[in-house]
Formats: C-alpha cells, sequence, structure tokens
C-alpha cells in the first residue's frame, strides 16, 4: 500500500468531511460528500492507515473525528474478516493514540474522547479476555502516563460496563464470558478506580488555592470526575462487598467529596446507587455507616452549603440527590430494621430525622415531594412507629404540612419563594398543577399514617387552624372572579389557605375515629367545631364548598349527639338552592353548580353511611324535599335526583317491603304521571316528534335567549334520572333474616342462590316500555335523515362535547377557567350535555337494573328480543363515542349479574348478533386506519384535519380494549390472571430481562364462556374477533387478548374437528400480531408464548403448521426439521420447556417486528470465542487460557 495513495485519499476525504461540515454547502454538494464517505468506509480496502492518518494530532478535530469513526466501522463491521496481522497492527496503533496520540486532558475534545474509548471497548468486546489476556494490565501501564490516558482509560472501563452490564448489547455467551472477568478482576478494577480516585483528589486540593497551578488542578479534578463516573457504572451491579471492602472506605470516601464543589454531583450520585441498592439484607448491613457521625456530618453540611448559596441549577440539582440519598437511606433502615440482621436503631437517628424535615419545609415544591414515601414508610413501621425520636418529629410533619397543602408555587408567578423552584421543574403551570394534585394526594396518605401514631395532635392543630380561617378577613387577590365582584377565584390567597385548610381537616379527623378509643374522642371539641363552621356563612361559592366538605368531615362527631343532626341538614339544604345572586337569569357558573351539586351529594353521603342516624328525623328530611320539589324551576334535575335517592337510601331502613313499596310508588308518582302520559309516550317513540319537542329542530335559535324547550328537556331528564336513582339505590336488607321478616326474600334459585324481590319493581317495570323506546328513539337519531331534521343551530347536537373529546386526546383543560365559565357557554352546548347524559343514563339504568330487580328483571317477556331491538337498534349510524359507554355501562354489567338460568333465554340470544356485529364495524374501522396510515395522502387533509384523525383512530383504540374486555370478562375466568405481573427475581438471572408473560395454566372458560361458544355463530365471532385484534395497532388491547382471551377460547373448539384452513388461519393470525407488535417487548413474549402453545398442540395433527412455518422470511429450514422430529417423536425426552420455546422463537424471528429505528439498522456480528473453563479458574491476567487439547490457542494480542 503505497504512502501516496493513502495521502492521495486522505485528501479527497478531507475535502469531503469540510463539506458535509460546512453551513454553507449546497445539499447537492453535501449529499455527494456524504456518499463518497459512506462508500468509502464501506468498500476501501485501505480503510485502517487512511483512517489512521486522519486521526492524526496535526489534523483539526471534524477530521481527527471522522478518522477514528472510520476506525471504530471497521473494528464493529469488518473484524471478522481482517487477518489476525491487521488486528494486531490496528490494536497497537489504537493503544498508541491514548499513549501519546491525543491533545491535553484540558484541551481534548471531549467527542474525540469518546470515539476513542468506543473503538477500544469495541475491540474488548471482540477479543478479551481468550485473545487479549493483558487488556487490564495495558491500561493500568496506560494510565500510568498520565491524566490524560488516565481518564482515558476510565471512560473505557465506563463504557465496557454499559455495553456489557447495563445496556447488554452483545451475544449472551460474549456477555457472559466479558462479565465473569470483571467479576473475577473487580478488586483489581476498585482498587484502580480508588486509587485513582484519592490520588487526583488530594492532588487538585493541594493545587486548587494557587493560581499558578491552575491548569494541573483543573486536569487532576476532570480525573477525578471520571473516576466518579465511571465507578456509578459499576457500583450498580458489583458484588456488595466491593462497595463495603476495607471498612467501607470507597462511602467515606463518598460522603467527604459531597462538600468539594467541582466533585459533589458525582459523588452524590455514586452514593445514591451504593444506597438504593438491593440484595440480601446481611450484605446491605455495612451500608448502615452512613447513619455514623462523620457521614452525617458531611451530607448535612453539603446540604447547608448548598442551600445557602441561593438558587443556582447545579446546586439545586445537587440538593435533589441528597435529598434521594437521604430517601434511600430511610427505606434501607426500614428494611433492615426489625430484621433478623441486629441492627440497633442508629444513634443519629434524630439528626436523620431533623435533616429529612429540613427538605420537607424547603422553599421547592419538587423537593417536599420527595421525601413523602420515605416519611410513610417510617410512619408504617413496626419498630420505627413506637421511637420516641419519631413520634416526636410527627406535630413537626403535620405543621410542615400545612403549609406544603397550601396550592402555591405556580411557575408564572411571583407570589411565593415555590416559584423560582418550579420554574426549574416544571413547564408550564397546567404541568405543575398537575404534580401538585398527586403529590397533595399523597400527602393525605402520609398525613393519615402520622395521625395514626398521634390522632390528638392532629385534630387540635386542625382545629386551630379551621377557627383561624373561620375569622380571616376575605382576601379575593388580584385576580378577580367572573362569577361576581369580590368573590374569589381558585387563586385567591384566601381560597388557596381554605383549600389547604379543608383537606388537612379531613385527612385528620377521619383518624380520630379509626384509631382512639370511643370514650377518649373529643367529642365536646368536635361538636364545637361543627356549630362554628355551621353557623359560618359566606356568599362565596369556593369558600361554601370548603365549608361543606369540613361540615362532611365533622359529621361523625353528630352520631354522639344527634340533636345536631337537624341543624346540619338545614345547613346543606340551604346550599342545595346557592345562587350567588338571588333569581337571576344568568347561566351558573361551574363553581356555583359544583356547590350545589356538592351539597346534594353530602347529604347522599350522609343516608349512605348513617341511615340509622338519619331515620329518626326521616319525615323532616321527606318535608324539605318535597317543598324543592314543588317549584320545577328551582333545581337542576340531577339535584332533584341527588335529593330522592337520598330519600331511597333512608328508606332502606324501614326493612319492611310494604312499607318502602308504598314510599316509593309515592315518591314516583309525578315521574310515572309524566313519563306515562299520551304526550309522552307519542314523543319517546318517534324521532322526529322527539326532535321538535326537546328544541333540536329550531332553526334559529339565539344563544342568548331562554331556550323555549328548555322544560321539555328537563322533564325527560328528570324522569330518567329518577328511575335511575331509584333503581341505584333501593335495595333489600343486607341480612337474611331481616330479609324474611320484612317480607323480601322469596327462595332459592337451583343453583342455590337466595332470591329477594325489591320494592322498587313494579314501579320501575311500569315505565320499562317507555324507557325502551327512547332508547331506540335515541338510536334512530343517528340515521342520516334524522340529523338532516336537526336545526342549523343544533347540527352539531349529537356530536362529543369539547370535554370529552380533550379526555380521549389526553389534553389539560385550562386552570381558571373550570370554575370561572358557565357551565354550558351556549345553547348548542346545552344540547349536546342534554343528549350525551340522557344516553349515558338510560344505559346505566339498564346496567343496574340487572344487580337491582334480579329475576324479576331477567325473566320480563321477551327481554333479549326487546333490548336486540332497542338498544342495538341502528347500530351502524351509531358513532363510536357513544357505543363504548353503552358496552361499559350497560351489556357488561348486565352480562356479569346475570345468573346461568338466564344464560340461554337472554344472554346468548343477545350477545351472539352483539359480537357478530362488533367483530365487522372494527374490521372495517381497522381497514380505514391501516389504509389511511399507508396511503398518507395530502389530499385528504382538508375536510378531515390531523387532530379528527387523531381523535377518531384513538376512539376506535379504546372501543377495541372496551370490546375485547367484554369478551375477556364474558368467557374467561380471572382466576390467576391477576397474579401474572410476577415480579422479576432480584438476581443476576440471564433471562430477567426478557419480559417473559406466560399466562396462568389455569385460564379457563366461565359457564357463560362454555355456553357462548356451544352456539356456532357466537363462537366463530368471539374467536375470529380474538386472533384479528392481534395485528390491530394497539398494543395494550393486543397484549391483554394474548395472555387472557386467545387460548382458552381456542382450547375449548380444540376436540372438535377443526378445518384445516382454519388452523392455519389461527396460527397465522399471531404470526402477523408478531409482525406489528414484535418490537413491544410485553406483547412480543405473549404472542411468542401463544405462537408455541398453537403449533405445540396442533402440530402433530396438522401437518399445514409446518407449510406455514416454512414460509416466514429467513426461517432455517434445518432447524425447524430438527424441532418438528423432536415434537413428533413421542419417544425422544421433551427438552425442557424454556429451550423448546427459545428454539421456537429462534425459527419465527423473521416475523417479529422491530421497532422503525432498527429496521435497517446494519447487523454487527460479534463471534462467540473458544468457551471459558467452567473449572475454577487461574487469574486470567497471568495465564493464557489453554483450550480441551491442552495446546493453548493463539493469543491474538500478545503483550
Amino acid at each position: 500500500m503505497s504512502a501516496e495513495q493513502v495521502s492521495g485519499l486522505c485528501e479527497q476525504l478531507v475535502k469531503a468531511v469540510t463539506v458535509i461540515m460546512d453551513p454553507a454547502s449546497t445539499q447537492r454538494y453535501r449529499l455527494e460528500a456524504l456518499k463518497f464517505c459512506e462508500e468509502f468506509k464501506e468498500k476501501c480496502p485501505i480503510c485502517v492507515p487512511c483512517g489512521l492518518k486522519l486521526a492524526e494530532k496535526t489534523q483539526t478535530a471534524i477530521v481527527r473525528h471522522f478518522g477514528l469513526q472510520i476506525l471504530e466501522h471497521v473494528v464493529k463491521y469488518r473484524w471478522n474478516n481482517m487477518p489476525r496481522l491487521e488486528k494486531v497492527y490496528l490494536k497497537n496503533n489504537v493503544m498508541g493514540l491514548i499513549s501519546s496520540g491525543t491533545q491535553s486532558i484540558l484541551e481534548e475534545e471531549s467527542h474525540i474522547k469518546d470515539v476513542l474509548s468506543r473503538i477500544v471497548v469495541e475491540m474488548i468486546k471482540r477479543e478479551w479476555p481468550q485473545h487479549w489476556p493483558d487488556m487490564l494490565k495495558e491500561l493500568d501501564t496506560l494510565s500510568k502516563q498520565g491524566e490524560t490516558q488516565t481518564e482515558l482509560v476510565m471512560f473505557i472501563l465506563l463504557r465496557l460496563a454499559e455495553d456489557v452490564v447495563t445496556f447488554q448489547t452483545l451475544p449472551t455467551q460474549r456477555r457472559r464470558d466479558i462479565q465473569q472477568t470483571l467479576t473475577q478482576n473487580m478488586e483489581k478494577i476498585f482498587s484502580f478506580l480508588l486509587t485513582a480516585l484519592q490520588q487526583n483528589v488530594n492532588k487538585y486540593r493541594l493545587m486548587k488555592t494557587d493560581l499558578a497551578q491552575e491548569p494541573k488542578a483543573q486536569a487532576n479534578c476532570r480525573v477525578g470526575i471520571a473516576a466518579l463516573n465511571t465507578l456509578a457504572g459499576y457500583i450498580d451491579w458489583v458484588a456488595l462487598s466491593h462497595i463495603t471492602a476495607d471498612n467501607c472506605k470507597l462511602l467515606e470516601m463518598l460522603c467527604l467529596l459531597l462538600n468539594e464543589p467541582e466533585l459533589q454531583v458525582g459523588a452524590a450520585e455514586c452514593l445514591l446507587i451504593a444506597v438504593s441498592r438491593k440484595g440480601k439484607l446481611e450484605d446491605r448491613k455495612p451500608l448502615m455507616v452512613l447513619f455514623g457521625d462523620v457521614a452525617m456530618h458531611c451530607i448535612l453540611s453539603a446540604a447547608q452549603t448548598a442551600d445557602g448559596e441561593g438558587l443556582v441549577e447545579k446546586h439545586y440539582v445537587f440538593l435533589k440527590r441528597l435529598c434521594q440519598v437521604l430517601c434511600a437511606l430511610g427505606s434501607q433502615l426500614c428494611a433492615l430494621l426489625g430484621s433478623d440482621c441486629n441492627v440497633e436503631t442508629p444513634a443519629n437517628f434524630g439528626k436523620y430525622l431533623e435533616s429529612f424535615l429540613a427538605f420537607t419545609t424547603h422553599p421547592s415544591q419538587f423537593l417536599r415531594s420527595s421525601t413523602q414515601i420515605t416519611w410513610g414508610a417510617l410512619f408504617r413501621h413496626e419498630v420505627l412507629s413506637r421511637d420516641p425520636l419519631l413520634l416526636a418529629v410527627v406535630p413537626k410533619y403535620l405543621r410542615a404540612s400545612m403549609t406544603n397543602l397550601v396550592k402555591v408555587g405556580f411557575p408564572s408567578k411571583a407570589d411565593s419563594p415555590s416559584c423560582e423552584y418550579s420554574r426549574f421543574d416544571f413547564d408550564s403551570d397546567e404541568d405543575f398543577n398537575a404534580f401538585f394534585n398527586s403529590f397533595r394526594a399523597q400527602q393525605g396518605e402520609v398525613m393519615r399514617m402520622a395521625c395514626r401514631l398521634d390522632p390528638l395532635t392532629g385534630f387540635q392543630m386542625a382545629g386551630e387552624w379551621l377557627k383561624y380561617q373561620l375569622t380571616a378577613p376575605l382576601d379575593t387577590g388580584p385576580t378577580n372572579s367572573k362569577t361576581g365582584e369580590g368573590l374569589c377565584s381558585i387563586f385567591s390567597p384566601s381560597f388557596v389557605q381554605w383549600d389547604a385548610m379543608t383537606f388537612f381537616s379531613e385527612s385528620v379527623i377521619s383518624q380520630v375515629f379509626r384509631t382512639m378509643d370511643k370514650d377518649e374522642i373529643p367529642v365536646n371539641d368536635g361538636i364545637d367545631l361543627l356549630q362554628l363552621v355551621l353557623n359560618f356563612e359566606t356568599k362565596d361559592p369556593l369558600i361554601l364548598s370548603c365549608v361543606l366538605t369540613n361540615v362532611s368531615a365533622l359529621f361523625p362527631f353528630v352520631t354522639y349527639r344527634p340533636e345536631y343532626l337537624p341543624q346540619v341538614l338545614s345547613k346543606l339544604f340551604a346550599s342545595v338552592t346557592f345562587e350567588v345572586v338571588e333569581e337571576s337569569k344568568a347561566p351558573r357558573t361551574r363553581a356555583v353548580k359544583n356547590v350545589r351539586r356538592h351539597a346534594c351529594s353530602s347529604i347522599i353521603k350522609m343516608c349512605r353511611d348513617y341511615p340509622q342516624l338519619v331515620l329518626p328525623n326521616f319525615d323532616m328530611l321527606y318535608n324539605h324535599v318535597k317543598q324543592l320539589l314543588s317549584n320545577e324551576l328551582l333545581l337542576t334535575q340531577m339535584e332533584k335526583c341527588a335529593l330522592m335517592e337520598a330519600l331511597v337510601l333512608i328508606s332502606n331502613q324501614f326493612k319492611d317491603y310494604e312499607r318502602q313499596k308504598a314510599f316509593l310508588e309515592e315518591l314516583m308518582a309525578p315521574v310515572a304521571g309524566l313519563w306515562l302520559s299520551p304526550e309522552m309516550q307519542r314523543v319517546l317513540s318517534d324521532p322526529e316528534a322527539f326532535i321538535s319537542y326537546v328544541g333540536a329542530d329550531n332553526k334559529n335559535a339565539d344563544p342568548v335567549l331562554e331556550d323555549p324547550s328548555g322544560l321539555n328537556r328537563s322533564r325527560i331528564s328528570f324522569c330518567v334520572y329518577t328511575i335511575l336513582g331509584v333503581v341505584k339505590r333501593a335495595r333489600w336488607p343486607a341480612a337474611t333474616e331481616e330479609a324474611k321478616a320484612g317480607g323480601f326474600f322469596l327462595g332459592y334459585l337451583p343453583s342455590g342462590t337466595p332470591m329477594y324481590r325489591n320494592p322498587c319493581t313494579e314501579q320501575v317495570l311500569k315505565l320499562f316500555d317507555n324507557l325502551l323506546a327512547l332508547i331506540r328513539t335515541h338510536n334512530n337519531l343517528y340515521m342520516p335523515e334524522m340529523v338532516a331534521r336537526l336545526g342549523d343551530t343544533f347540527a352539531k347536537a349529537l356530536d362529543m362535547l369539547e370535554v370529552e373529546k380533550n379526555a380521549i386526546l389526553g389534553l389539560p383543560q385550562p386552570l381558571l377557567e373550570l370554575y370561572d365559565s358557565p357551565v354550558y357557554k351556549t345553547v348548542l352546548e346545552r344540547m349536546q350535555g342534554f343528549f350525551c347524559t340522557l344516553y349515558d343514563n338510560c344505559f346505566h339504568i339498564l346496567g343496574n337494573a340487572g344487580p337491582s330487580m334480579q329475576q324479576d328483571f331477567y325473566t320480563v317477556e321477551g327481554l333479549a328480543t326487546q333490548l336486540l331491538s332497542s338498544a342495538f337498534n341502528n347500530l351502524n349510524n351509531i358513532p363510536d363515542y357513544r357505543l363504548r359507554p353503552m358496552l361499559r355501562v350497560f351489556v357488561k354489567p348486565l352480562v356479569l349479574s346475570c345468573p346461568a338460568e338466564y344464560y340461554e333465554t337472554l344472554v346468548c340470544p343477545m350477545l351472539g348478533p352483539l359480537f357478530t356485529y362488533l367483530h365487522m364495524r372494527l374490521s372495517q374501522k381497522w381497514q380505514v386506519i391501516n389504509q389511511r396510515n399507508m396511503l398518507c395522502e395530502d389530499d385528504a387533509a382538508d375536510d378531515n384535519p390531523e387532530s379528527q384523525e387523531m381523535l377518531e383512530e384513538q376512539l376506535v383504540r379504546l372501543l377495541t380494549r372496551e370490546v375485547m374486555d367484554l369478551a375477556t370478562v364474558c368467557c374467561v375466568s380471572k382466576k390467576g390472571v391477576e397474579q401474572n405481573t410476577t415480579a422479576a427475581v432480584d438476581g443476576d438471572d440471564d433471562e430477567a430481562m426478557a419480559t417473559e408473560v406466560t399466562p396462568p395454566a389455569n385460564a379457563e372458560l366461565t359457564e357463560l364462556g362454555k355456553c357462548l361458544m356451544k352456539q356456532e355463530d357466537v363462537c366463530t365471532a368471539v374467536l375470529i374477533t380474538a386472533y384479528t385484534s392481534l395485528s390491530w395497532k394497539d398494543t395494550l388491547s393486543c397484549q391483554r387478548t394474548t395472555t387472557q382471551l386467545c387460548w382458552p377460547l381456542l382450547k375449548q373448539v380444540l376436540p372438535g374437528n377443526l378445518l384445516p384452513d382454519a388452523v392455519s388461519w389461527f396460527f397465522t393470525s399471531v404470526l402477523k400480531g408478531l409482525q406489528v407488535h414484535g418490537q413491544h417487548d410485553g406483547c412480543m413474549a405473549a404472542l411468542v408464548h401463544l405462537a408455541f402453545q398453537i403449533y405445540e398442540a396442533l402440530r402433530p395433527r396438522y401437518g399445514e403448521l409446518k407449510a406455514v412455518m416454512e414460509q416466514i422470511p429467513d426461517i432455517q429450514l434445518e432447524s425447524l426439521e430438527q424441532f418438528d422430529s423432536k415434537l413428533l417423536n413421542p419417544t425422544l425426552q421433551k427438552v425442557a420447556d424454556k429451550r423448546r420455546k427459545d428454539h421456537f422463537k429462534r425459527l419465527i424471528s423473521g416475523c417479529i417486528g422491530k421497532p422503525i429505528g432498527e429496521q435497517f439498522r446494519k447487523e454487527v456480528h460479534i463471534r462467540n470465542l473458544p468457551s471459558l473453563f467452567k473449572k475454577v479458574k487461574p487469574s486470567l491476567e497471568t495465564d493464557v487460557l489453554e483450550n480441551e487439547d491442552g495446546e493453548g490457542f493463539n493469543v491474538l494480542f500478545e503483550p
């Protein structure tokens, strides 16, 4: 190879690289240059000399980087075909580059260092230890030359650990060889890293104050940082003994470095990884040294210093790391204390708690939230929760929580020290809001745990805070609410405080009743507080909402003093009709609506949880409600029904069938009168009459004017809401004896299940025909000719509400708007809301009817036919967003609660046509989506914008999940399915990384499943839907269906005579699923397992499966023959399941889909080297391994 040739080529390459990197180059030039460089790397026989020449120190950094890239390419893709001498030549030159071919540590570019270390690691991955036994010695020798070389050696060691252990980017045998050899030499590696760290840190400390020595000091500092980064790559997986060796010397060094500004983040990172280690408790015991004086002092002083310097990003990152270290320390303490390890509570436990509390009171909301899980673990701990030091911290923790619950710190604001920190941690106010809501929920959990240890203190704090808020003047702050002048918005200082106080008192008071003995409960104090709250008057809806929550929180005290019940009821009833301005015509804002809804749900909750307490006041309650109901405009339909539900809940306490039936008849009389009137019957059964009655055909409704048909709509809503409320709430007594005594008990079904009668049955069934008529009419509204009848204003009345769209697309709601805007801004929105709620409620009634009325409902004459002709009428035109809730709230509960006696008469006749239809519908939808993805035409973009397409696609996904979930619930018993997610066992099992999914052996068909599978049309529909769905582009649905549904269904039909074509189709469907979802580990493992089950079970009977296998791309036919012969020869001893499955997975690997990033990647092939001996090995550093014949095999790289 002539030198001229090399330098001529190099000149061309330098020009090409310059063109590529020059921003002024034209695109054509750049592409040509790029093509020239790539072809050179792929084809040129003299890559090595050219690469080495370009990598010389005299070239520019960009050219040197390219030269080194060429060398890396050679090692990765050509190594297997290179002659031995060329490999040795390349290796020696690369080592020469490390020794003397780079600039000094402070001058050299980091990307040059990176690529140089990558080249060495690529060679190590191919030749060490078998052919390059002296590698570690060589690195050690290089490191003795100076800081520049030492840093590069660190990079090599780190990269090696990452490739072999962390990312595992090489074949199994090579990985094991290298990892084993690393483990054998770990003592040397650790001693090398620690020595380098110590020596360089010492030199750095000596010289950093001397300006003349600054560059030298910086070089030592760089090596120190590199050593810490490399340690971080090893600490995670090496034996714990290396970390705790020599009296925990490593941990001590790391603690001391926490006070070294340049090295503290790296040191904290290493400490965190060390302290977070899992493993045998006995091995972790030495980590307790970190509770010692020296370590504690280092951690605390470092935290104080970092915090004392104000908000600087670097220091803040360090504080977060330290906080994580303290959290991990707490977790280790909780794991070790109280186990068999003889660990005592550390002497510095008090100091630890103080410092931990300092993080909980830090202005950063993120730091505060980071401490919560550990506080929870400490308060829950068997031993520590009794420790006087921890008990003394409980009041301090609760005080801190009082501050932490206040929602301040929005990044866009400047009204709190937290805001500045939030700007580092959150992108937007919405982002912060979502974080804060989950942080608050977590705090609630931990506060409840703290109060179990000291309930009285928490209660007293809540009382103080509540009294303070009740007397504090109202401060609405700068943002005024749109609800009215002088009212709070959600950002007003007063509301923010009220909101926090309310959450606090709710969390804390509940624990008083949970943990204290009855006679110790501070009843008088509780009642005093309740009195104060009841006497407090406010016209601010947001504050009133908080007041109502406090009433509910204090309500359990009323069980000790029932005479206060009427006062509580009066307060709640007054809030049910709350208005900011009496008799106002303006639409109510969400804040006002929330207060009224809140009052209703408080009444319901009271009647649900304390029915015995309310029962004596039933008449008073009933009169209150009657009075409110008498004025048709006073309450919304939902509010009316909520109050009626409360009455029904109390009536359940009559425990007397006749009395309760009479009451329900009286309660529902107005509804029955309306619902059964000839006019209503006409409206409910004729779509045109219905559209006109609810005002949806109105051509020019002025959104501002009063909406003339509003009253008609509210009458329909009132009836439907009431039926739902009664069906949902009316029940027989839970105790069989009481049910018998009260006349509810009817006897037993053949299966031995007791039968009860519901006092509401007669009333509800009377209204049932019209309900079905309404459902049929509502479904028919979606027919094109009916949609055309909707007026211009209401053309979109049947569309989804914006809120629903945003929820499906996962878009956050703007914060302020939620409370300040009217609930419905336009008449169109009101109409949309009406249709949406009406549709949902009708199906909620049908879903609740089974559990509520039981046999009386299931035996309604011709029920299946009636449901098919109403609920399942005109499904073709019903949009996905309406079909979904129907399946979830009606079909699923109906099927689940139906006794086996009615499967044949009700469930099968209904589900057969439904599943057949759903399969057809979903197949068409997915076909459209797949075609759209294939075409991706720009023309279609105009009338169907992307957001609409995304919405449609997401809806199809959600509908698919709903359908597959329904099929699973109907057919497969859930036994064992939940235990399927077994946690990977701690340890170095090689397979821990492969997400193995083995469906539970006992996923059996339910009785209903068997009943359905006996009917050919249902059986076909369910099977075909399940197996087709595997290749629809929804990972979640695919994984659930594969693990839970596919095999039990197929197993059921195996005994019959399946057609060969059908068997091939099932198997092919699974392989198609692998093609689509193979890139997702969970799906891939589940689908491979299913394909394996099908092949093993059916291959002996169906030779066609082998023909399918032969069509898989790149299949190894000899390997397939071998697999088949073992499978078909029953006399051969069966290989272990795992090995058979691995063999099968290798066979079908040609059809397993890859992520797009890997589809066009050039394959790297690393060859296995002769196996390392299984005997006890002499140190590889000294002996060259001998192979079985006793001859030494060639060592590739001599020392």
